[in-house]
């Protein structure tokens, strides 16, 4: 692929170069499509069926929430939405904005419907809005003052309020295609106001997908900065070579979003490593983790919940030694604190697991949310008062530690519940021993 540049002269001839008063934006900026067919990747959306271009033909746009990773075209989307609907299109930033810039534009929507104008406000990041700042879009949004677009790398349950998703639609993107982003390239190097004037040669252009991994924003920059380190002086022609784009990124960060969908992706894939007795796996996962820049601190955390969720009675020191690593995060920080973390990692994942404590909350919460009134019987309560000891509280109850093996056969159930049992221990690591002392005890009631 080349691209001829007649106007090298004009750029690198013998006259000395004259600075343009014009500072172009970034090569991301200047490609960014205007319209719905400009708009690479997303067929699942814009294909001839998908919901996006059945609402612009419809001229029915909903209020949308794009879900997806950096650099798959979420802010591209929402630009060319008001495009095609000849809509007033204002941006805010969650990051910088608050409900006054929101107050704001509502005024100006609300003028724009007098004049039959449609208004789209686009949020960037709109999982960083505070409840309150999102409760100051309910009404707009429900009674059609404005179209809200928000953008968001994080899953929207986690951070965006059931009341504002249910009044909106919910669309993932994807990373674009390694197809997706070889035309992405080309386009740029045929089509935008400087790289236009100069011929490519690219070693592998391949290259820009593995590098990008899949983000239109980073493949742009990483050309712009690749183009520069390969531009000489009187020559058009620009050989961009691996080399040439090692260089340009410097460092290649792993591909991780600390407040985004990659953030719990990874820390799923982590925490199943562990659950799955994959120390190794395990361990690649954390290694990720930290080397993007992740807070150790999460990663113990999510540790010492993983010990009681999925090891739990199997191994009760796993608890202790969780509460540990967590405590020498604490104390000693990065760099060393990781060695703290891989022991930590290696002994979870080497654990019996059992999940029968946390599933025996689960039925007992079900139970509960089911039957708010649980009263306990008489010999179960507290007899403060005289009153009450006249009222029979407490009388009758046997203190366990007054008889053999300090247990004693009662129902300790509520009047209105029949003994139900939540906790089955396994026969896994310890537990087994637990489950075994439990049939001793509870033969008459229960059966462990």
């Amino acid at each position: 692929m080349s691209i001829i540049n007649s106007n090298l002269d004009q750029l690198f001839g013998d006259e000395p170069i004259k600075r343009s008063s014009k500072i172009l934006p970034p090569l991301a900026e200047r490609m960014r499509p205007e319209y719905i067919g400009e708009v690479l990747g997303q067929e699942h959306l814009l294909a001839g069926s998908g919901p996006l271009r059945k609402y612009i033909e419809d001229g029915d746009i909903p209020s949308i929430i794009f879900w997806g990773p950096p650099g798959s075209g979420k802010t591209t989307l929402a630009f060319a939405i008001a495009n095609e609907m000849n809509a007033e299109f204002a941006r805010l930033s969650a990051v910088d904005s608050g409900v006054k810039d929101v107050r704001e534009v509502l005024t100006r929507a609300e003028r724009n419907l007098q004049k039959n104008k449609k208004t789209i406000l686009f949020i960037d990041e709109i999982h960083r809005f505070n409840k309150a700042q999102q409760d100051a879009l309910l009404h707009s949004v429900e009674n059609g003052t404005i179209i809200l677009i928000g953008a968001t790398t994080e899953n929207p349950s986690f951070e965006i309020i059931p009341a504002l998703i249910s009044r909106m639609q919910v669309y993932k993107l994807n990373p674009l295609s390694s197809e997706n982003i070889r035309e992405l390239i080309l386009r740029a190097v045929k089509n935008d106001e400087v790289l236009s004037k100069f011929e490519f040669e690219f070693e592998d252009i391949n290259d820009f997908y593995e590098y990008s991994s899949g983000d239109a924003r980073n493949a742009l920059n990483l050309l712009e900065s690749a183009f520069k380190l390969a531009r000489k002086p009187n020559s058009q022609q620009i050989r961009i070579t691996k080399e040439n784009l090692k260089n340009a990124m410097q460092k290649r960060i792993p591909l991780y979003d600390k407040k985004g969908e990659y953030h719990y992706d990874t820390i799923s894939a982590f925490i199943k490593s562990l659950r799955g007795s994959d120390p190794d796996a395990a361990m690649l996962w954390m290694a990720k983790m930290l080397e993007a820049g992740e807070d150790p601190l999460f990663i113990a955390r999510r540790m010492v919940i993983f010990a009681s969720e999925d090891i739990g009675n199997a191994e009760p020191t796993a608890l202790l030694v969780a509460v540990a690593v967590f405590q020498a995060v604490q104390m000693i920080g990065l760099p060393e604190a990781q060695i703290n973390l891989a022991q930590g990692v290696t002994f979870l994942a080497s654990c019996p697991k059992s999940n029968a404590s946390y599933m025996a909350l689960t039925s007992a919460q079900e139970i509960v949310r089911n039957e708010p009134n649980l009263d306990p019987p008489l010999y179960l309560r507290n007899a403060p008062t005289k009153l009450m000891r006249e009222e029979g509280y407490a009388k009758g109850y046997k203190y366990p530690h007054e008889f053999e093996n300090h247990f004693v056969d009662v129902n300790y159930f509520p009047i209105n519940l029949p003994p139900t049992q939540f906790y089955f221990p396994t026969s896994n690591g310890r537990e087994a021993k637990i489950a075994e002392h439990l049939r001793k005890l509870w033969k008459n009631l229960k059966k462990y």
